[in-house]
């Protein structure tokens, strides 16, 4: 495996903890080895594991919420044009100091969101890079389990006829701890670190089937830390935000 470390001595690692409350079922079609309509998602050792594109996708969410919450001017993901730096029909205060960026290959001055300059768009790299959370007990260890359910028709507030499912989820009651890493590259915004924080406080679910108890879990975050320059800066920002 080719650790991001060990080519750039400047990428900035955080150890990454997830610690289930409940069962988990992120997954997608049924697998040909079960009778489940969704089956858990695993990798080649098969060992369960929180995707590494699921866990970006909700932590962006989940800090575009807060940036719009502070005022920032914020792009619409994720189709393209109106991101970054196009923002077809996106209307804000986006040519500003803390946005310029200057495109490497055309040496012309663009201009990027805060959440962009954390997550990246089809234009700027992300400037954080996550690997999957795998789950750290032995595959053989956990049994799999099915969880049955029906399609509700929303109108009629019944259940739809021949439309029972099966869900496969891990095992209740096992706190099972999925543990991964990220990393920062040099150029990471100081800012970001606090919208990092912030939105995996805000995440409390993640996968199918939250509203029925599913997926709920708590996370440690190891070395992410910020200090009181860094929440100067992001004060200075909001501050401008609002006198604009």
């Amino acid at each position: 495996m080719i650790q991001l470390t060990a080519l750039n001595q400047n990428i900035e690692p955080i150890i990454i903890t997830a610690t289930l409350d409940t069962a988990l079922c992120i997954g997608a079609g049924g697998a040909s080895d079960t009778l489940a309509d969704k089956s858990v998602i695993r990798n080649a050792a098969g060992n369960l594991i929180i995707p590494a594109s699921q866990l970006k996708g909700r932590l962006r969410h989940e800090c575009e919420k807060l940036a719009r919450g502070l005022k920032y001017p914020v792009c619409s993901s994720p189709k393209g044009e109106t991101m970054c730096p196009q923002r077809v029909g996106i209307e804000g205060d986006f040519e500003r100091e803390d946005y310029e960026h200057i495109n490497i290959i055309s040496r012309s001055r663009q201009y990027h969101c805060i959440i962009c300059q954390i997550f990246g768009n089809p234009s700027l790299p992300s400037r954080v890079i996550f690997e999957d959370l795998i789950c750290e007990e032995e595959p053989e260890n956990l049994p799999k389990v099915l969880r049955p359910g029906v399609t509700i028709n929303r109108r009629r507030k019944i259940a739809e006829e021949n439309k029972l499912y099966f869900l496969e989820t891990s095992p209740m009651n096992l706190k099972l701890t999925f543990t991964g890493q990220c990393y920062l590259t040099p150029d990471f915004p100081d800012v970001g670190k606090i919208f990092l924080l912030t939105a995996f406080k805000h995440i409390q679910a993640l996968g199918g089937s939250k509203s029925s108890g599913l997926g709920w879990l708590t996370w440690q975050i190891n070395n992410l830390t910020t200090d009181k320059l860094i929440w100067e800066k992001l004060k200075k920002g909001v501050e401008k935000n609002v006198s604009n």
